[in-house]
């Protein structure tokens, strides 16, 4: 599985619960769509995070590289009713940073058992 990470800010943070709306409608849609295998919404609670992230944390999964590609092809021609979903999201954040990892061992990796 691959995890696309994401940390924003939001540009008005009373309108958090919008703002989880409007993720949960973008991913929803991706989703629905299997372009997409999961997603969730996370808050920072009390404080804690390294510096620099965000208050808000989205992961998303994919099952492969390919299936991510497929969820940015899908949004990018910036067109229809998945731009008014994503421009739902994007419009309301800031300070956007994104990390891509992967489940370790993966399948692929060749791993000496212990007999």
């Amino acid at each position: 599985m691959n995890h696309y990470h994401i940390w924003v800010n939001l540009k008005d943070s009373y309108r958090d619960v919008e703002f989880a709306r409007n993720v949960a409608a973008y991913l929803g849609w991706l989703k629905d769509r299997g372009k997409i295998a999961a997603w969730t919404l996370q808050r920072r609670k009390f404080g804690f995070s390294p510096d620099g992230f965000g208050e808000f944390h989205i992961v998303v999964g994919t099952e492969t590289l390919a299936q991510l590609d497929e969820a940015f092809m899908a949004v990018a021609p910036r067109e229809g009713e998945i731009q008014t979903l994503h421009a739902a999201v994007y419009s309301m954040v800031t300070d956007f940073k994104s990390a891509l990892y992967r489940d370790f061992p993966d399948e692929v990796r060749k791993v000496e058992r212990p007999q």
